[in-house]
C-alpha cells in the first residue's frame, strides 16, 4: 500500500513538474534553440522510451491474462447455470459501461479546445481502416503467430480465449501448460510493476513536451476529461446497477447502498478490487443476505473479469485522445472499441498500471496514438479509487441477483441490516 501511494505521488509530482517546465518553456524567454533541444531531444527520448515500454507488454499481458482468467473458472461444464448467468451479467454490463462512456464523451467533447495533431506521428485520418464486417471476419486469424507479431488485438483475444477454454476442457493433461501460463502471468505482472517505476519520468517528459507546445490550453480539456469520467461512473452505478437491482431483483437501491457501504469505503481507500475482496464477500453475506455458495464464486470471478470502471475510463479516453489529435472516429471504430474493451476486461488484473496497458491496446485497435496516454496518466491515478468502488458495486449487484434467481437470497437479512441503523 505504501509503495502504491509512493508511486502515485511520484507520478503526480512528475505531472506537476512537467506542466511547470513546459509552461516555462512556452511563456518565458528561453532561447528557441535551447527549448527545441530539450523538447525534440531529451523529452522526446524519455517519453518515447516510456511509451515503448507500455507497448512492449501489451501482447504478452493480454494473452496470458486472458488465458489464466478463463482457466481459473475451473470445469466449464461443472460451472453450469450460475457461471453462465454471472459471465453474461459481467460482460453485458461492461459493454453498457463503455457504450455509455463513448456516448457521453461524444456529447461533452472533453478533448475539444486542445490540438496536438502537430505533435503526433499519426496522420489525422479516419481511425478505422476497414469495415466492421471485415474486422469481425478477421477476428479468427489464419496465423496466430503472425497475429501476435503484428499486435492484432482482437485476434490475440480470440486465440487466448479459445486456448483457455480448450485447456480447461482437456483437464489434468493441460495442467503443465496452465502452470506455465500462470508463471508467465506472474512474471508479466511484475514487469508491469517494474516499468511503472519509470512512469513519473515518462509523464514528466511527455507532459513537459505537450505544455511547451500548447501552454495553458491543456488545462481545461484535462479537467473536462476528469469530470466526464466521474459523471459516467456515477451514471453507470445509478442507472445500470441500481436499475438492474430494482427491475430484475425487485430490491430497493438505497437499502443496497446502506448495506454495502462498508465494502465501498474499503474499496475507495485501497483502490483495489482484489484487496477489498474479503470484506466484499463478508458484506454481501452478512448484510445483503447472499448464501456463501454463491458469493464465494461470483465475487472472486467479478474481481477478475468485471472491470466496468476501467472500461469507462478507456471509453472516455478513446474519445478524448481522438479529439485532441484531430482524428475522426466513425461508427465502426466505436463498435471495435466496445468489443475490444469488453473482451479485454476478462483478463484485466487488479494491479497499478495494467489499465494503461489495456488502454494502449484499445487505442491501437482503432489506430489512435498511444502517446496520448501521457495526458491522462497523472490524473488517472486520482480516478482509480472511484473506479474501484464502481467495480466492486457491480460484483455485489450481480451476486445478489444471481443468488435471488437461485433461491440463495435471504430478504430478511437484506432488510434487517437497514432496520438496525
Amino acid at each position: 500500500m505504501q509503495q502504491k501511494k509512493s508511486l502515485t505521488w511520484r507520478i503526480l509530482t512528475g505531472l506537476t513538474l512537467g506542466a511547470i517546465t513546459g509552461l516555462a518553456m512556452s511563456y518565458f524567454l528561453i532561447p528557441a534553440g535551447t527549448a527545441n533541444l530539450w523538447i525534440s531531444g531529451l523529452f522526446d527520448l524519455v517519453g518515447g522510451l516510456f511509451i515503448n515500454s507500455i507497448r512492449m507488454l501489451v501482447v504478452p499481458l493480454v494473452f496470458v491474462s486472458l488465458f489464466c482468467g478463463v482457466t481459473s473458472l475451473g470445469d466449464i461444464a461443472r460451472v453450469g447455470r450460475i457461471g453462465g448467468k454471472t459471465l453474461a451479467f459481467y460482460l453485458i454490463t461492461t459493454a453498457i459501461a463503455i457504450s455509455l462512456a463513448l456516448a457521453v464523451s461524444v456529447l461533452v467533447k472533453p478533448g475539444q479546445g486542445l490540438n496536438l495533431a502537430e505533435l503526433s506521428k499519426h496522420e489525422p485520418s479516419m481511425a478505422s481502416r476497414q469495415s466492421m464486417f471485415k474486422t469481425l471476419q478477421n477476428i479468427i486469424p489464419s496465423n496466430p503467430v503472425a497475429a501476435m507479431a503484428e499486435g492484432n488485438m482482437l485476434q490475440i483475444i480470440f486465440v487466448a480465449l479459445l486456448s483457455g477454454v480448450s485447456a480447461t476442457l482437456v483437464g489434468a493433461r493441460a495442467r503443465p501448460v496452465i502452470d506455465f501460463c500462470e508463471s508467465a502471468n506472474a512474471i508479466v505482472m511484475n514487469m508491469v510493476m517494474l516499468l511503472m517505476q519509470l512512469a513519473p519520468y515518462g509523464v514528466f517528459a511527455l507532459i513537459a513536451k505537450t505544455f511547451a507546445a500548447v501552454g495553458f490550453d491543456a488545462m481545461l480539456p484535462l479537467l473536462k476529461y476528469v469530470l466526464t469520467v466521474l459523471v459516467v461512473l456515477l451514471l453507470h452505478m445509478c442507472l445500470t446497477y441500481m436499475g438492474a437491482l430494482k427491475l430484475l431483483g425487485g430490491l430497493h437501491p438505497f437499502r443496497f447502498f446502506k448495506n454495502f457501504l462498508p465494502a465501498m469505503s474499503v474499496g475507495f481507500s485501497t483502490a483495489s478490487s482484489n484487496g477489498t475482496l474479503p470484506i466484499s464477500i463478508e458484506t454481501v453475506e452478512t448484510r445483503c443476505g447472499v448464501a456463501n455458495s454463491v458469493a464465494a464464486f461470483t465475487m472472486p470471478l467479478g474481481a477478475t473479469i468485471n472491470m466496468d470502471g476501467t472500461a469507462i475510463m478507456q471509453g472516455v479516453a478513446v474519445v478524448f485522445i481522438a479529439q485532441v489529435y484531430g482524428i475522426a472516429l466513425p461508427l465502426d471504430s466505436f463498435l471495435i472499441v466496445i468489443l475490444t474493451a469488453t473482451m479485454a476486461s476478462i483478463g484485466t488484473a487488479g494491479v497499478p498500471g495494467v489499465g494503461l496497458i489495456t488502454l494502449s491496446m484499445v487505442l491501437e485497435s482503432v489506430n489512435l496514438p498511444v502517446e496520448g496516454i501521457a495526458l491522462i496518466i497523472g490524473v488517472d491515478r486520482l480516478l482509480d479509487m472511484t473506479r474501484t468502488v464502481v467495480n466492486i458495486t457491480g460484483d455485489a449487484v450481480c451476486t445478489i441477483l444471481i443468488a435471488k434467481s437461485e433461491g440463495k437470497f435471504d430478504a430478511a437479512i437484506y432488510d434487517a441490516a437497514n432496520a438496525e441503523e
